[in-house]
């Protein structure tokens, strides 16, 4: 969907350019014009437009208006995250004995013991991360593991679904589990084949191979030419995978991306693997461990006998961002709160009752608002990734967001984290050839009936601004072009503004 999306889009920005403006006044005679389009009277507009440089309020309309943010609220996350863990905090993945090693021989279980990397075997980073963890273990001298290999990724407390997320959209590759054992982003291609007549079984390719643990496939071969039925579905909280309908006979494949069910067994079927590899051999079964179940052995003695670090959370963030990638976001909320409930325990300020990592993350962003002056009414947001219907922001809190950000000694990193217009991201095909073009670094936001667009624009007088611009309750017409244009038509305007705030 977001591949169509700006696949919609791109061809509108560089044959529309916006006229240059020179004064307040036909900056917003110049917006009011892209926003009162009549098929737009029905839907909800909220924009702030703030200079960073005088503080001054350039343009605005309905901007203390509660909208949905998608996944702009990304930015919030981002905020917290930096604010609890720092930009240079790198995430271990470890293996770790409860049992002493006598003679190469471990008497006891292996632990893999995962602590939210959600970058785990993507490129870039460590794809040879089982290889890496079998390697040190050898080098050890361990070659005999006389448990059980335990995949465990109970170190998130609470389920691996954000609050507010779709029960549809839980088989989709954009709403993968958010997994303290997140391996490959959670994700598996699934490739579909007629057979080789009628009425034979289609056929499925995974890959990688073994990711989806249970498949039922009642998918057929229906004659040449006729119309496909693909259908594919997995009950929320269920690992079966059931495809059934038709695929017609000689038609091209087909390939679906899919969330991967249980990614702390995948990661386990592969550090076996590995571990087979490197001559090191288990003598038990496989076996995962999530939360809430409880720990048999207590992990605070456990020794890591091997470890991988993931990139820097400012290169994580920086990766989610341009991407809008969900299970990063999700992933590194979970870790601040995390690290917030370890303060309010050493503080001595604990909670009553149970919180799950996700909820910590959100008090503690709750708190972080609060110091930088925004109102609780003004931005709800209840998980990291901005699928949930239920995030709430006005875009004044967005623009007080983005001015606070902009103040800190990460302020510069995080701009650049951003997509880039008509360069990278979100934004690589967007606003092309027009004076946006590698100036703004903004973070999109869509989903059914909403586009966003929040972030920083230098004018062609050099003035910085920070903007938010939310589009909400718009029912796109078939024949329409996408209202992305509109957003694009706004930040072009400001990015070559001639005048002053």
């Amino acid at each position: 969907m977001l591949l169509a999306a700006i696949a919609g889009t791109s061809a509108y920005a560089a044959d529309s350019p916006v006229a240059a403006v020179a004064t307040p006044q036909q900056l917003a005679a110049a917006i009011d014009e892209q926003i009162d389009e009549p098929r737009f009277a029905s839907a909800s507009w909220g924009i702030a437009v703030v200079s960073l440089d005088t503080g001054h309020t350039l343009y605005a309309h309905e901007a203390d208006r509660l909208l949905q943010p998608a996944s702009t609220a990304k930015l919030y996350t981002a905020a917290v995250v930096l604010d609890t863990i720092g930009s240079d905090y790198r995430i271990p993945t470890q293996l770790l004995a409860t049992r002493p090693v006598v003679q190469g021989r471990l008497e006891g279980p292996l632990i893999l013991r995962g602590m939210g990397d959600p970058t785990l075997g993507t490129p870039g980073t460590n794809m040879d991360w089982a290889d890496q963890l079998a390697t040190q273990l050898a080098a050890s001298g361990v070659h005999d593991v006389q448990g059980d290999l335990i995949a465990d990724d109970s170190y998130f407390q609470g389920p691996q679904v954000g609050s507010g997320w779709e029960a549809r959209d839980l088989q989709s590759w954009f709403a993968v589990p958010a997994s303290a054992l997140s391996v490959q982003e959670n994700l598996v291609d699934l490739t579909v084949r007629p057979g080789s007549a009628a009425g034979h079984p289609a056929a499925l390719m995974f890959d990688p191979p073994g990711a989806m643990t249970r498949v039922v496939n009642n998918l057929t071969t229906s004659a040449q030419d006729t119309r496909g039925d693909i259908n594919l579905y997995r009950a929320p909280g269920d690992a079966t995978l059931y495809a059934f309908g038709n695929i017609a006979a000689r038609a091209e494949p087909q390939t679906f991306k899919l969330a991967i069910a249980d990614p702390a067994w995948y990661a386990g079927t592969r550090l076996r693997e590995a571990l087979e590899r490197h001559g090191v051999r288990v003598h038990g079964s496989l076996r995962v461990r999530h939360w809430p179940e409880q720990n048999e052995a207590d992990l605070d003695k456990a020794v890591v006998v091997a470890q991988v670090l993931s990139p820097s959370v400012m290169d994580i963030l920086s990766r989610g961002l341009k991407r809008s990638q969900n299970l990063y976001l999700q992933n590194l909320l979970q870790i601040a709160g995390i690290k917030a409930h370890a303060n309010a325990e050493q503080s001595g300020d604990p909670a009553t009752g149970f919180l799950s990592s996700e909820v910590w993350g959100i008090r503690a962003l709750k708190e972080l608002l609060d110091h930088i002056g925004i109102a609780p009414g003004s931005a709800q947001i209840e998980e990291g990734a901005g699928l949930s219907r239920q995030d709430l922001s006005t875009p004044n809190a967005m623009v007080r967001l983005l001015t606070y950000l902009a103040g800190q000694p990460y302020g510069a990193q995080l701009r650049d984290a951003l997509p880039a217009a008509g360069v990278d991201g979100t934004l690589e095909w967007r606003m092309r050839n027009t004076a946006a073009a590698d100036n703004v670094h903004a973070k999109t936001g869509s989903m059914t009936n909403v586009r966003c667009l929040v972030g920083y624009v230098t004018t062609a007088t050099g003035e910085r601004l920070a903007f938010a611009i939310m589009l909400n309750n718009f029912v796109r017409g078939e024949d329409e072009a996408s209202p992305s244009r509109n957003l694009d038509a706004i930040v072009e305007l400001l990015a070559s503004f001639r005048g002053h705030s």
